[in-house]
């Protein structure tokens, strides 16, 4: 099966290639603006390195969120469109799920940096089983966080562990969390397309809110 892996969701435009299991091209371009414009011809030249051609996708995996509302609206755009054109289906992938690595059987759990200045830090989280999500992405501050992770003995992948404390993070078996497109494609050919919709998720409402209808 031959996967084409999208992560649009953070600073950055990630894609792979991964043939069943195997990496056969990837690229990662840093680009806060103007991914909506640069992404078609970015995969296009992934397409190339790897030898393929879009009509060989077998599936599509996109980076779903949570992260950047713009990034993860492009992504997941693109992704669907791509779907609609080769009738590949497309797999949605949150972004914890594409942090941690394939191959964790155990339960896992993976904590997203959100808010990022302190004292106001928050973090996404999940639970992660057999590479799958097992509930939704919530949003928690610190000390609910802290909470959680007491007497906690499965593994934390976590971004910004140092806020825990040295006392709590040294009785914690934490990894990094680093979600990638790579990733997402690896776990693709894993998930159900029905139960894995390309839906962005989105940790909070966004600014903008429709008008009230006039009466």
């Amino acid at each position: 099966m031959l996967v084409l892996g999208l992560n649009t969701a953070f600073t950055a435009m990630e894609a792979a290639l991964v043939r069943d299991g195997e990496i056969i091209a990837d690229a990662r371009e840093t680009m806060a603006r103007g991914q909506d414009k640069a992404l078609p011809g970015f995969v296009e030249h992934l397409l190339a390195e790897g030898g393929v051609s879009l009509d060989e996708v077998d599936r599509i995996a996109v980076v779903t969120g949570p992260g950047s509302f713009t990034g993860i609206r492009i992504g997941v755009a693109y992704a669907r469109g791509l779907s609609l054109v080769t009738e590949a289906p497309c797999i949605g992938v949150s972004s914890i799920e594409a942090g941690i690595p394939t191959g964790m059987e155990d339960t896992a759990l993976g904590a997203l940096m959100a808010q990022k200045r302190p004292p106001d830090q928050t973090w996404w989280v999940q639970g992660v089983s057999e590479n799958k999500g097992i509930a939704d992405t919530i949003e928690i501050g610190l000390d609910e966080l802290k909470a959680m992770l007491v007497g906690f003995h499965a593994p934390v992948f976590m971004q910004g562990a140092e806020a825990l404390g040295e006392e709590l993070a040294g009785k914690l078996d934490i990894r990094p969390l680093t979600p990638s497109a790579i990733t997402a494609a690896l776990k693709a050919p894993l998930f159900d397309p029905p139960q894995h919709l390309p839906t962005p998720v989105y940790a909070r409402d966004p600014d903008a809110t429709l008008p009230e209808p006039r009466k």
